[in-house]
């Protein structure tokens, strides 16, 4: 078993409360049923089978209901979810889009560290679609991949997703079926900590975003098939395809063709680089950067008084972009990276790839002050306020001076003491390479497109050292399910998380503790990268 440095946890676990036993697989109705050599789907637990090798374990199986019970069982907290087409105004500008809801994001889904999350996904979209709530450390038959961990979600049926919450931090939901992201299909999701132990007068949760759908015709998927040349994604994705359903057919109406084509202007990113990256800012021109759904025009105001103390969570639900976020007249505390806590650090800027989290502190001054979001490498902005006082509104254009201050990336921040592994040897190390180019759009790992037959096996109770290769040209966020780990280097085990970028030609390397039985998807979080191929399995073996 694992063991962290010191066996206080920085907030203690509340006491199990309310429900009895945790209920097994709750699909209502996956709208699929189970496939030949699969258990009955549905309640019970007997689970989904993916058509890959022998001698793994499963993500219904029976090690993964005990790790589930491992983490408890308290109240149940209900929600439900509709994903539709719908008109979304970005602020003045309306387009046709997917969402949860009506809203941009969709509604903020807001638990209790130690509740049983329970969240019905109805699925009202002309296809499959799935939910994944991305660095919760869940049992894997909930954890929302097609294909993979679950039958996906047909037109007209629902899904209830079920699962023990045993971390507190800043989460997010979001389809993991194809180009979905990269439409409205997201929201976020708050764990509070019943004993946090940070003080502050009001919390701020900001979603950033880059924006294609609906936009002169365009699509994600009309757009991946110009940075692809036309050709297919040549991944085997098994029967309901782990992204099978991604809004290519005729269904999602006259803003894409029937095999994803774009009907729209080329939204091919070409020239601009990013000295912080290395490389150029992403492959993707996207007309709008968002933050809660609006653009820099017509931005969202958050209202507070002079010297309040202000948490703000910081979510980049964006498909291509990275963002570097500061907060005019402030400088930021850094006090969590991904939901996890870590040493406090300041700095005036942050640089927040595709699916990363940051928490910070601020100390609202007396004005009105520009939070702006840099589409790094992109040339275009982001834009939000904070207001305390009377005072001109900011223009889109503005740019305050903290964005060139200095930015702190992950690799230099410290965890808290509570959450800090320890520093023993790997009892397993993994290789994996990161492959492809701009060119041919050819992403992979180990020149392998993605496949349910391709499998890194590890076993219950190892800790694993995960070197991560980069030897493209191009920076890629990566992103581990159903496990956080400690980026690694500097002489020490440094902070936890579960998002990370790996710059170009350049190696990431990370430990984690094998502690949650299943099949686990790792896949670059930049969309038109894993739709491509970038994305594979790591396997308990039985």
């Amino acid at each position: 078993m694992h063991t962290y440095k010191r066996r206080t946890v920085l907030g203690a676990s509340i006491v199990a409360v309310g429900s009895g036993v945790l209920a097994g697989c709750s699909g209502s109705d996956s709208g699929s049923g189970p496939r030949p050599g699969a258990g009955a789907a549905g309640n019970g637990g007997a689970g989904f089978v993916p058509n890959g090798p022998d001698g793994y374990v499963n993500p219904s199986d029976p090690e993964v209901l005990a790790s589930e019970r491992r983490r408890g069982s308290g109240p149940v907290r209900e929600f439900r979810l509709t994903a539709a087409e719908t008109t979304l105004d970005l602020g003045g500008r309306t387009v046709r889009s997917w969402a949860y809801g009506d809203a941009l994001p969709g509604k903020e889904v807001r638990v209790t560290k130690g509740d049983i999350l329970s969240l019905t996904l109805a699925n009202h979209l002309p296809t499959d679609t799935t939910l994944h709530s991305h660095g919760i450390r869940m049992r894997c038959d909930m954890d929302g991949v097609g294909g993979l961990t679950q039958n996906s979600i047909r037109p007209g049926a629902d899904f209830t997703y079920r699962f023990a919450v045993a971390h507190s931090g800043t989460y997010w939901l979001h389809s993991h079926t194809g180009m979905q992201l990269d439409r409205g299909l997201y929201a976020p999701l708050i764990v509070e900590d019943p004993r946090e132990p940070l003080s502050y007068d009001k919390e701020w949760v900001v979603v950033l975003d880059d924006w294609v759908d609906g936009v002169g015709g365009s699509t994600p998927d009309g757009v991946l098939s110009q940075l692809r040349g036309g050709r297919s994604a040549p991944m085997d994705m098994g029967e309901g395809g782990a992204h099978s359903g991604s809004g290519h057919d005729a269904a999602a109406g006259p803003q894409s063709s029937g095999h994803g084509r774009s009907t729209g202007p080329s939204r091919m990113l070409h020239g601009p680089r990013s000295r912080i990256l290395r490389s150029e800012g992403g492959s993707v021109d996207y007309p709008y950067y968002l933050v809660n759904g609006r653009i820099p025009q017509a931005p969202s105001v958050f209202r507070a008084r002079p010297g309040d103390r202000i948490r703000l969570r910081i979510i980049n639900a964006g498909g291509d972009t990275a963002f570097r976020v500061a907060l005019g007249g402030h400088r930021m505390t850094v006090t969590h990276t991904d939901g996890y806590p870590v040493q406090p650090k300041e700095t005036d800027a942050l640089l927040i790839g595709m699916a990363e989290r940051y928490d910070v502190l601020i100390t609202a001054g007396d004005g009105v002050f520009p939070l702006v979001a840099l589409a790094e490498g992109k040339n275009a902005r982001a834009l939000a306020v904070l207001r305390t006082s009377s005072g001109a509104m900011p223009g889109p254009s503005v740019r305050p001076r903290e964005l060139d201050g200095k930015v702190v990336p992950a690799r230099r921040m410290r965890p808290h003491e509570s959450v800090e592994l320890n520093d023993s040897y790997p009892d397993r190390q993994l290789r994996v390479k990161l492959t492809g180019g701009m060119r041919r759009f050819d992403w992979a790992f180990d020149h392998e497109p993605y496949s349910l037959q391709r499998r890194h096996p590890i076993r219950e109770g190892e800790r694993v050292r995960l070197s991560l290769i980069n030897a493209t040209n191009m920076w890629h966020p990566l992103h581990l399910h159903g496990h956080t780990f400690a980026l690694t280097g500097l002489g020490a085990v440094g902070a936890r998380k579960d998002t990370a970028v790996v710059l170009p030609h350049r190696k990431l390397v990370v430990d984690f503790y094998a502690d949650n039985p299943g099949l686990w998807m790792l896949h670059c979080h930049n969309q038109y990268h894993s739709e491509s191929g970038m994305m594979t399995i790591l396997g308990y073996r039985r």
